[in-house]
């Protein structure tokens, strides 16, 4: 039995996480929890399995927790918290499903202590990618990826030498405003860009999708977890959604992953790798796909892929930067404090802005702090 932790758990990620769980009894015990601030679903989700360790975001909700679940249920809060839950000696894979860049130092606290990390958290890589590759090599711990991207890069390179890669063909759908004049952009509500078109996500990552900073997002998470320059990875507008993401070996050779939308296969193979096992997911029917189709990414109306490969040829602390002020922008966006094209905006004045220091984690963490106030103070 597979003993995990799931930081992050009442999230999209994290309670699909616990649907696979579901599906296959027996193979699982879950245990440790973390949530930020939904204590309702977190109190649920220990009670239904049992769990002796959770975590929450907030000290003021650790009494009310407390006071729900078993006295012997031992209850942590904040980033601590849940680097103690990544840490506990009888784990064996820590599920890092939180938004953003607090998922750097748990996840950092885990492999420290020599554990597999199954990675949904982008930001991660993007902000501390060199460090956190480094620590797992040197603890020779693995990196399963959840991304339905990465998981279907994972999957497609399984038997393949590491040089024999050519080209990583990252799939995108193109977001809600694919199809938009980019001068009509300047006038996109909230609740517009939060329809995404096929996929079912946090606020967060949904407007990521809308400007295609998610995609920005990944040509970095691929560039450390695959160990290719950013170069050798290109992004494909597939509004479809079915193609995950593709490899072009260099003999010529594209393999690709396909799937229906749905999070849990992902989910799935990196909790049991390298297992296949039916749990009665959804399956395609290919002749339901007749028309699949691919065209390049309109980078004049989506700058956030420019802006990406710029702060990777940079180096140092510009990708945390360009992550922490991104984060900040969207939530501005969200709150309807500024306008959807200003969140590029105040990235690049960011990144024209920021100290130049070396990537390890202190520096990553100050320049993520950093990046979040500038945004903040430029704005107010």
């Amino acid at each position: 039995m597979k003993r995990i932790v799931i930081l992050g758990s009442t999230g999209s990620i994290g309670t699909q996480v616990l649907d696979v769980v579901r599906r296959i009894p027996g193979k699982f015990e879950i245990l440790g929890l973390s949530a930020h601030s939904n204590s309702r679903l977190l109190i649920e989700q220990a009670k239904e399995f049992n769990v002796p360790y959770v975590s929450t975001g907030s000290d003021g909700l650790r009494a009310e927790i407390a006071s729900q679940l078993s006295s012997s249920t031992q209850v942590y809060v904040g980033v601590e918290g849940m680097s103690t839950l990544a840490t506990l000696p009888e784990c064996d894979l820590v599920v890092v499903a939180v938004a953003g860049a607090i998922g750097i130092v748990p996840t950092h606290a885990a492999l420290a202590a020599g554990k597999d990390i199954g990675l949904a958290s982008k930001e991660v890589l993007v902000a501390a990618g060199e460090v956190t590759m480094e620590l797992a090599k040197e603890k020779g711990c693995t990196l399963y990826p959840i991304d339905s991207e990465h998981s279907a890069i994972f999957q497609c390179l399984q038997g393949s030498p590491h040089g024999s890669i050519e080209k990583i063909l990252l799939t995108a759908s193109g977001g809600p405003f694919r199809t938009w004049e980019k001068r009509a952009l300047a006038d996109v509500t909230p609740q517009q860009a939060l329809r995404h078109p096929t996929w079912n996500m946090g606020g967060l990552v949904t407007i990521n999708s809308a400007t295609l900073m998610n995609k920005a997002l990944e040509v970095i998470e691929a560039r450390w977890l695959f160990d290719v320059s950013a170069d050798n990875v290109e992004v494909v507008v597939h509004p479809q959604s079915i193609v995950h993401s593709m490899v072009r070996f260099t003999d010529g050779s594209t393999i690709a992953q396909l799937g229906l939308p749905d999070m849990r296969l992902p989910i799935q193979y990196a909790l049991v790798y390298p297992e296949r096992i039916d749990t009665k997911l959804p399956r395609m029917e290919i002749s339901d796909y007749s028309n699949l189709t691919f065209e390049s990414p309109d980078e004049q109306k989506f700058t956030a892929l420019k802006t990406a490969r710029e702060a990777l040829a940079a180096g140092g602390v510009a990708p945390a930067v360009m992550n922490g002020a991104n984060e900040v922008a969207v939530g501005l966006f969200l709150e309807g404090k500024i306008p959807f094209l200003r969140m590029a905006e105040l990235i690049d004045m960011a990144l024209q802005n920021h100290e130049r220091m070396s990537p390890v984690l202190e520096n990553v963490l100050f320049a993520d702090s950093w990046s979040r106030e500038y945004v903040k103070r430029i704005v107010d």
